[in-house]
């Protein structure tokens, strides 16, 4: 076998160390006050549903979905709280510790005795135990069997196994084994080196075998003969093959080294230098959104990622972490932090400035430079100062010559000025803003001081001051920055707006009307952004800026809490939050498009933003002060695409109980359907999806069966109760950070229901019911037959008896009323005997109609006016006093058509002549009139004799009289029902009587 040992790998380190410092890597750590349970991570996996799973080596197991660790250890049933190695596989995750293997299946753990595991493997879609005595499988079942494949490898331990290029390659703490079957009767094995491997990885036709404390070996997998060793570094725990190409190489002394997996050129190193607080790496995972991890003995977890930002701490140099101010110019980026002082960035590094020591021990609020490019800088309590460079004429003396001559000499002058020397106002400096014109100092409490000053001959001129009595309503200023139209603007605590032109104030008050604090203003093409204190960011583009509207769109940005505001290069607006920074895309219209937050899990590290410490340097690089240091960012494309959200349910509860009988991931989406008992109508859902990079950003929206979406919210579970019976459909969907969604997730329940509601049994009660109904209808029926034929019987009876008895009276003419016609036609003869004739012949027709008639029930209308008629001649023609009679009929029907009960009439009519009329002391009127309706024939019967109730006192009762009217009555309430008949008397105007009314109504009948 040759051997080369490669030295290119340390030529070319150097150079690439340098400039791996220029890089923006970021590495956060995840320690016992982020809820870790120990410090020691030895090993890492992922799970299908995007959990992030730690074993360490005394806290057992522990669950990261970005913002909290759930611990599972020897309490929960795990066998040991040491655990070696993770592996993920079909929602059971595999557990190696040092007493063997633990399978975590929902909410228990198998345990399964085992020499202690190093590894666990899947290779071809088997897991095998990789452990310090030999090589183990895990079968279905959760069964472990033992693999014999050689003497050698079957009690020694096992460290690395992979399948590359049709070959088993096993790393063994003998040796290297290359195998092209598991089992003691390959035709293939032998060993390709002895030494102490410990990992093994495959990329490109090309095995890397790692040693403990050798190296790593590099060979193409069908030659060994042109191996290459790459000696450093040692001590190596595990490697990786990331990002498409990289090596990484996990140490026990020296953090991580990352090759180029085809040059074998070491690109760059993580150790205690870039970040790491323990040099002891056992193990490196890159997750789904291309995170890389670091599981470290000693230091915790690690994430890294490779983003545009770039970190500044006192770890790096700064002289303290809360960044109060920041500003750019000559190429340099100038800092204040809470340890005091001033400090510079530039390309050589970081360096602190020397100032006066009085200056020294303050806090620096604001910083800016003027055209000269010296330092202004505004402190609280300590007034301002001057740091610049200055020229002075000195004089040189030339002793041969013994002549003198000036020469220019630049000095480095820093210069405070307050109020011991000159400064009208307090020393506490909110803002400096310089201009040709001169200085402007804002302050916190007194107002603004527009003065110069020239370093060269240290003097401070005072032009104007501008406070309460020069239109400046509130005093504590937050912001001030000049427009185009060479206006000063400040902003308020308060809430207040106004700008400073030509000498003179303009307040314009509270333009929000919000009374909530202007933290920051800004302009941009003419149009002026306000960022407030809780309430968002206002803009306003009118020539006045005199109304505002609040900065919004289909998406918020994470915060209300504005403290800095600033456009880069490409457009948009980064607005600094006590969150970290949003970038709004904005429109035409200055509506948000679209909003990119970055917080710690994006690389900025500095998390709350300090208030108006932002500025661009002429790279387009921004830079943010923060609490936590300084950032810097670099605007570039990224090629992370954000993948879209995977969403499962992690419990569903019945009657408050979780369902542990089904898989619940096989039930979604699918057409299982749970059968749930009628009495089980409550049902609660819990769904996950887990982004370790913005878990605050995931949302949720479900509904049930047909009904709308709910609105999107952070609640990750739903309960219903009082469930209707039969099927249901629950849907849930989630959306990440970026509006990405989910697929929606579907889960299909049916709830049975009880007997009384089930359809056949529904049906069958309605039957028997129907049919005891029909039963009880038709027993009552019977006998209401029964009884209604016996009352038709008696009816019939009475009506036969009452219809004879009116036969009877119809037949019957009052002897008395004939006897006077007989006696008047007597008395005629010899004196009249026309009228004898024609009272005759008046009284043979009556006597033949009322005898024909008799005969019928009804009769027509026409022919009862007929007979009505011939009544009333012969009373005429009988009556000591004569009277006038008139019968109206009003009605569109033909009377022949209409039909009425025979002799109905008539003794209404005799009634009214004989005791009405005749009685009467005037002549004699009757009127008999008829009216029709719709239903209804109304009889109306006047007269304008003595009245009725003094004919009832005067007149002699006869049985035919009295029984005729009796008969009648009861013939009209049996045709048109009780109170069918109305009497009544006819009162003159003086209160005498004047009459008698008779009204009837009976139901019209005609003959078609």
């Amino acid at each position: 076998m040759k051997l080369k040992i490669t030295y290119k790998f340390f030529v070319l380190f150097f150079g690439i160390t340098l400039t791996c410092y220029a890089q923006n890597k970021q590495l956060r750590a995840f320690t016992l006050e982020d809820g870790l349970p120990q410090s020691q991570v030895y090993a890492m996996t992922q799970d299908d549903k995007g959990y992030l799973w730690l074993g360490t080596q005394g806290g057992g197991l522990a669950r990261f979905d970005g913002n909290n660790f759930k611990v599972f250890n020897e309490t929960n049933g795990l066998s040991s709280n040491y655990i070696n190695t993770l592996n993920s596989k079909n929602n059971r995750l595999y557990i190696g510790t040092k007493r063997g293997l633990s399978i975590k299946q929902k909410h228990t753990f198998i345990n399964i005795e085992t020499p202690e595991v190093n590894k666990i493997c899947e290779l071809n879609g088997e897991l095998f135990l990789l452990t310090r005595q030999g090589l183990y499988q895990i079968k279905k079942n959760a069964v472990v069997e033992k693999i014999e494949i050689h003497p050698e490898i079957d009690t020694i331990q096992v460290k690395d196994m992979i399948f590359f290029d049709d070959y088993y390659w096993i790393a063994t703490q003998d040796g290297l084994w290359q195998f092209n079957e598991l089992s003691n009767n390959a035709s293939f094995v032998e060993k390709i080196e002895r030494n102490d491997f410990s990992a093994l990885v495959g990329f490109d036709h090309k095995v890397f075998a790692s040693t403990f404390n050798d190296g790593t070996l590099v060979f193409e997998s069908q030659n060994f003969d042109d191996a290459v060793l790459i000696r450093e570094p040692l001590r190596i725990n595990h490697t990786s093959i990331l990002n498409t190409n990289e090596l990484w190489i996990a140490t026990d002394n020296d953090g991580i080294s990352v090759i180029d997996a085809t040059t074998n050129v070491e690109l760059f190193t993580l150790n205690g230098v870039n970040g790491l607080s323990v040099p002891n790496v056992k193990q490196v995972l890159q997750d789904r959104q291309s995170n890389i991890w670091i599981a470290t003995s000693g230091g915790g977890l690690y994430k890294y990622f490779q983003n545009n930002f770039k970190h500044f701490s006192s770890e790096t140099g700064l002289n303290g972490n809360r960044v109060y101010a920041v500003h750019h110019s000559n190429n340099a980026i100038w800092i204040s932090t809470s340890e005091k002082g001033l400090m510079k960035i530039d390309n050589f590094g970081i360096h602190n400035i020397e100032i006066p020591e009085a200056f020294s021990e303050v806090k620096i609020k604001t910083i800016t430079s003027d055209q000269n490019e010296n330092i202004w800088a505004g402190s609280e309590g300590r007034g301002l100062l001057f740091h610049g460079k200055v020229t002075l004429d000195s004089i040189a003396i030339d002793t041969l010559k013994r002549s003198k001559k000036r020469i220019p000499k630049t000095v480095e002058v820093s210069k405070v000025i307050s109020t011991e020397n000159g400064f009208p106002f307090d020393d506490w400096i909110r803002k400096i803003h310089i201009d040709k014109d001169g200085i402007y100092a804002a302050t916190y409490s007194s107002g603004i001081v527009k003065f110069n000053y020239n370093p060269k001959l240290d003097s401070l001129i005072i032009h104007k001051t501008f406070a309460t009595q020069d239109g400046i309503a509130d005093l504590y200023i937050r912001d001030m920055v000049k427009d185009d139209a060479n206006r000063l603007w400040y902003a308020t605590r308060n809430g207040q707006l106004g700008y400073l032109l030509n000498n003179k104030i303009t307040h314009l008050g509270s333009v929000l009307d919000l009374q909530t604090p202007i933290n920051s203003i800004l302009f941009q093409n003419n149009t002026l952004f306000l960022g407030t204190a809780g309430k968002g960011i206002w803009w306003s583009n009118d020539e006045n800026f005199s109304t505002f509207k609040k900065l919004k769109g289909a998406k918020k940005g994470s915060s209300e809490n504005i403290y800095q505001l600033i456009f880069d290069d490409q457009g948009y607006l980064w607005a600094g939050t006590e969150r970290g920074v949003d970038k709004l895309e904005l429109d035409k219209d200055n509506e948000i498009k679209d909003v990119f937050f970055f917080g710690r899990n994006d690389g900025f590290l500095g998390i709350e933003t300090c208030l108006n410490a932002v500025d661009k340097d002429n790279n387009g690089h921004l830079w943010f002060g923060a609490l936590y240091g300084l950032t810097e960012y670099r605007p570039a494309e990224s090629d992370r695409e954000t993948k879209k959200p995977t969403l499962f349910l992690e419990d569903v509860k019945v009657a408050y109980r979780s369902v542990d009988s089904i898989q619940l991931s096989s039930w979604t989406n699918t057409d299982k359907v749970l059968k749930l008992k009628p009495d089980q109508k409550q049902v609660s859902f819990s769904f996950k999806t887990v982004d370790i990079d913005h878990p605050n950003g995931v949302e949720y929206r479900y509904k049930l069966n047909d009904n709308d979406w709910s609105p999107w919210s952070s609640k990750e579970t739903q309960d219903f109760s009082e469930l209707n019976f039969g099927a249901h459909d629950f849907l849930v969907q989630s959306r990440n950070h970026r509006w990405k969604e989910s697929e929606p997730l579907r889960f299909s329940f049916y709830i049975e229901s009880p007997l009384y509601k089930k359809g056949w049994f529904q049906w069958t009660i309605i039957g028997l019911s129907i049919l005891g109904l029909i039963a009880i209808a038709y027993q009552y029926i019977k006998r209401i037959k029964r009884k209604t034929t016996k009352e038709k019987e008696r009816l019939e009876l009475e009506n036969h008896l009452l219809t004879l008895e009116q036969k009877a009276l119809r037949l019957q003419m009052n002897p008395h009323f004939i006897f006077n016609v007989l006696n008047g036609i007597k008395a005629m003869a010899p004196t009249k005997p026309e009228k004898m004739n024609e009272t005759v012949n008046s009284f043979a027709t009556l006597l033949r109609e009322t005898l024909v008639n008799s005969r019928k029930d009804t009769i027509s209308l026409d022919q009862e006016i007929k007979t009505l008629r011939h009544y009333v001649e012969v009373e005429r023609l009988m009556a000591e006093k004569q009277f006038e009679y008139d019968i109206v009929l009003n009605t569109d029907l033909d009377p022949e058509e209409i039909l009425v009960p025979p002799m109905l009439i008539q003794p209404f009519v005799e009634n009214a002549i004989r005791h009405g009329i005749l009685k009467g002391p005037r002549k004699g009127e009757l009127k008999i009139q008829f009216d029709t309706t719709d239903n209804l024939l109304k009889v109306s019967i006047t007269d304008n004799g003595i009245g009725i109730y003094s004919s009832q006192q005067q007149k002699p009762k006869t049985d035919h009289q009295s029984m005729a009217l009796k008969v009648t009555r009861e013939r009209l309430e049996s045709i048109s029902g009780k109170n069918a008949l109305e009497i009544s008397e006819i009162k003159n105007s003086d209160g005498s009587i004047g009459g008698t009314t008779i009204v009837f109504k009976i139901p019209l009948e005609t003959d078609y």
